[in-house]
């Protein structure tokens, strides 16, 4: 069977993960589809130039960004030695994306690497995500712009853990979550711009969130999070990754990186608490992040 370069090419087309090719300057020479829809760059724009160029800027868990360290594509360039790791990728809309990655290099006839291709699988469970938001519209308890569960749906929400809680002992935590001067945001980029923010900080929550978690926008700039079976220290972690991974984050608008910061209050369920209890006490630890300097988790 003759394969030729246009099958290939079609083969790569319909590949579900994405995928694209590097040459030993690490300029992209090709981005398929899958690499479009889940990045949100179409080829057009990113095909020519180098793969640090405002594209995908990958970070580590730890928010080290990858680009201007240690980059899977540059290691699998100087060794030649096949790469995977698990990271996180800069999505055009501004959200950061988890990913599994994989880097192979590329050799030529006499076996000298010519450039690396780097395949990546979506990690964010889409598919039930999207399952849990239609269920949600036809009970009319999401918010239109962000696409999350609204209040109504929360308050709801919270009193079903609570119940949980008492009954069978399961623990969950809460975590208030407040962008920081999103007012003085909004009147300086405009709300346009400001609905952009609130949308890719929405799915940075719903994109790296466990499937029994549940993120909700509370109103304006503030999210609710109820984080089901874990305990004080597990709810810090999970609460800081999510901070870093909105720091991280940015869209880019008339050419200039546009990012925000996020405060937090984090408490877990504690015996003798009511909805209203627990409501209180992270919104004070909220504020206790504010008056702390911003863009920091306050656990209570």
């Amino acid at each position: 069977m003759n394969i030729d370069d246009g099958f290939i090419k079609n083969l790569l087309e319909e590949l579900h993960d994405g995928l694209y090719i590097v040459d030993r300057q690490r300029i992209i020479r090709y981005w398929n589809r899958a690499a479009e829809r889940i990045t949100g760059f179409p080829a057009s724009e990113v095909v020519g130039k180098p793969c640090s160029a405002d594209i995908l800027t990958h970070v580590d868990a730890e928010g080290c960004n990858l680009c201007q360290s240690t980059c899977p594509l540059s290691e699998v360039l100087k060794t030649g030695r096949n790469t995977d790791a698990e990271v996180y990728l800069h999505h055009k809309e501004g959200d950061r994306k988890p990913v599994s990655v994989r880097v192979i290099p590329m050799r030529d006839e006499k076996g000298q690497i010519m450039g690396a291709v780097e395949l990546f699988t979506d990690l964010t469970g889409k598919e039930a995500y999207m399952l849990r938001v239609k269920e949600l519209e036809v009970l009319a308890m999401v918010d239109s712009l962000t696409g999350l569960p609204n209040r109504r749906f929360m308050e709801n929400e919270l009193s079903t853990r609570i119940e949980e809680r008492k009954r069978i002992g399961v623990p969950f935590g809460v975590l208030f979550i407040d962008i920081d001067h999103f007012k003085k945001f909004n009147d300086t980029w405009g709300h346009n711009v400001g609905d952009r923010v609130l949308k890719y900080v929405a799915r940075t929550f719903s994109s790296n969130s466990r499937p029994f978690d549940v993120y909700s926008r509370w109103g304006g700039e503030e999210f609710i999070g109820l984080v089901r079976n874990v305990h004080a220290d597990g709810l810090a972690g999970i609460g800081e990754r999510l901070r870093m991974l909105v720091a991280n984050s940015y869209i880019l608008h008339q050419g200039k990186k546009i990012s925000v910061t996020v405060s937090m209050g984090a408490t877990v369920f504690k015996d003798g608490d009511t909805s209203q209890s627990v409501l209180e006490r992270v919104d004070v630890l909220l504020y206790e992040s504010k008056f702390a300097g911003r863009n920091r988790l306050t656990l209570g």
